[in-house]
């Protein structure tokens, strides 16, 4: 994977729990340009590891002066987010990957409905710099906890006006998922990133209102959460390799020097798609289906059980 190299330009805390990066090539130069729903993986330095985490680009895509992403800090980070808000300073320098775009607008659609969750807000910012200068028709659904993930709701009052639709659950406002997919325009189509509930209930909803899937997209970036160690076996090799409880399957292999493709690191993608010919997996991805999964996994998210070694087509 092609590899850009950049520093932090300027660094803003925007709530107490997520905070803004704006990053620019080291060089000097012009960064790569990227389409609205665009992410980059950040390679960030950790204890003994390098981590990689995948992030929306939220800046204007016209722009390509900087890039600028939003990290919101988990409570049960696997270290991204806590090297991100505790360590890196205005100055330092990062490796990204270049941009890929998972989650592009539609060119066929007449309206967008945009909805956010919390964090999830963050490739919208680019999409309706986009829609703007396109002209086209657009409303946004933005639901957020007041004063800890409500990044960017002032400016997006301004900007917006009457589209934004904005939802404190802290102050008891719920979005009505139902009215979201009533009375929309012909050829509306919707999309959505925030938390994996409010994908599933937003795809759920969709279904039952009639409107057909191509129609409805939706983003979720989720670090690999952590299980019982296993052992991989790679049966071109013969190799041997221990996947402990904080690692997944793709950063135990990355860190043993075996490469293999990978996107979103989430499970959504199918990019990291590997061939397994033996052991017990435990699937985690949005990607395969039933039938898939007797003989694939993703490695990005899924892990082996703890009997025996999962034998890899590698």
């Amino acid at each position: 994977m092609s590899q850009l190299e950049v520093k932090v330009a300027r660094i803003r805390q925007l709530t107490p729990v997520i905070r803004e990066f704006t990053f620019e090539a080291l060089d000097g130069r012009r960064l790569p340009g990227f389409s609205a729903g665009s992410h980059v993986v950040v390679e960030m330095p950790g204890a003994g590891r390098t981590l990689r985490n995948a992030y929306s680009l939220l800046s204007d895509p016209a722009d390509t002066r900087h890039y600028r992403i939003a990290v919101r800090l988990q409570d049960a980070s696997r270290g991204g987010s806590r090297y991100l808000h505790h360590e890196l300073a205005v100055g330092d320098w990062l490796r990204l990957s270049m941009p890929h775009n998972l989650f592009p607008l539609s060119s066929l659609a007449r309206h967008h409905v945009l909805v956010a969750g919390g964090i999830g807000i963050t490739p919208f910012l680019a999409y309706i710099a986009e829609l703007k200068a396109r002209g086209e028709s657009f409303e946004l659904h933005y639901a957020y906890r007041g004063g800890l993930t409500d990044a960017y709701l002032g400016e997006l009052r301004e900007r917006l006006g009457d589209a934004l639709h904005s939802y404190n659950s802290l102050a008891g406002e719920r979005l009505d998922v139902t009215a979201l997919f009533t009375g929309k325009p012909l050829g509306t189509h919707l999309y959505a990133c925030g938390p994996q509930n409010l994908l599933d209930a937003l795809h759920a909803q969709g279904q039952a209102s009639g409107w057909p899937a191509e129609r409805i997209h939706s983003e979720a970036f989720a670090a690999p959460e952590p299980g019982l160690p296993f052992v991989v076996e790679l049966a071109q090799s013969g190799r041997r390799i221990e996947v402990p409880a904080e690692l997944s399957l793709l950063e135990a292999l990355e860190q043993a020097g075996v490469e293999v493709p990978s996107l979103c690191r989430g499970g959504v993608c199918g990019q990291c798609e590997t061939r397994y010919l033996a052991g017990e997996v435990e699937h985690r991805d949005h990607f395969l289906s039933p039938d898939e999964r007797a003989a694939l996994l993703m490695p990005c998210v899924s892990r082996g059980g703890c009997d025996r070694p999962l034998l890899l087509d590698l």
